[in-house]
């Protein structure tokens, strides 16, 4: 190609582009804002992970700060408390894939055997509210309903039991936290496998009538393997995010008493960063949970 043509070339692709801008000018102005906010606050911080090979001095800053390489990540690797909350993030987080990734499915399947417009739809919306409630206030509820004097104990003593100060016990963080998860994010959970259930064709479930199959037929031939592939890359999803916990709950109700269960990555590494201002070694710990 010669150069006059390829100089034509650039200018036929610049008239392109300046004609699509000007006619999706809108669009391109709706877009912006969601671009800024992932430039400013998902792109522009990526730079503070160079502190995880630095021994960041505040007076210096972070360029000024010496390079240190991988002291961090020794560090973290090396000490003996590193293994237990990893192996207390990983527990957990398998303690919520085993109880709390089936329940959506199941209540999707249960709310879509009942024929009660009326019954289901309120069934639904109770089970909706409480992923719209504050993980404080989630938290607060918990203290208070096991509280000594909380309705919990209060059942616990009805029927001859001892009350016991449940949450300052190590053996019931990991249940206590798992059902409250389970409560808060079931009905949530359940929205997307109920758009799926409508995906699956009415005629197959008319063939099986037509077969003699009955309800629970239909529900094991017909149901599930219809929400199967739905099923499979959501839980995929999940244990992409298997060092991954909401730290903030647990950060709201562990107490110094439950440490060795309830200590997780993200609490580590909010200690050592916010309160021993450990900037290189939190980055480094917060940069080895990002990477898994």
């Amino acid at each position: 190609m010669t150069a006059a043509g390829a100089t034509l070339r650039r200018k036929r692709i610049v008239q392109s582009c300046v004609k699509a801008f000007k006619r999706d000018k809108y669009l391109y102005l709706m877009f912006l804002p969601p671009l800024a906010y992932f430039v400013i606050f998902e792109y522009v911080p990526i730079y503070g992970v160079t502190l995880a090979f630095r021994d960041f001095d505040t007076s210096k800053g972070i360029l000024a700060s010496p390079w240190v390489g991988l002291k961090h990540f020794r560090a973290f690797f090396s000490n003996p408390y590193s293994h237990t909350v990893i192996r207390n993030t990983v527990v957990l987080r398998l303690w919520e894939l085993a109880f709390g990734f089936p329940a959506p499915i199941m209540l999707a399947l249960l709310l879509n055997e009942v024929r009660n417009e009326r019954f289901k739809g309120t069934v639904q919306t109770c089970s909706y509210l409480p992923h719209f409630i504050s993980v404080v206030v989630v938290c607060g509820m918990i203290v208070s309903f096991l509280a000594s004097d909380g309705p919990v104990n209060s059942l616990v003593e009805s029927l001859g039991g001892q009350p016991r100060i449940w949450l300052t016990r190590a053996e019931w963080f990991r249940p206590i936290f798992t059902i409250s998860g389970v409560w808060q994010s079931a009905g949530w959970g359940s929205v997307i496998y109920l758009a799926a259930l409508t995906g699956i064709s009415p005629d197959l479930y008319e063939a099986a009538v037509m077969d003699g199959a009955g309800r629970w037929q239909r529900m094991r031939y017909v149901t599930i393997p219809g929400i199967t592939p739905t099923v499979v890359i959501m839980f995929l999803l999940q244990i992409g995010r298997i060092l991954t916990i909401g730290w903030q709950k647990v950060f709201l109700l562990y107490t110094g008493a439950t440490y060795e269960t309830a200590d997780v990555l993200g609490t580590f590494i909010y200690r050592r960063g916010i309160e021993s201002a450990d900037f290189g070694f939190a980055t480094a710990a917060g940069l080895v949970q990002s990477l898994v």
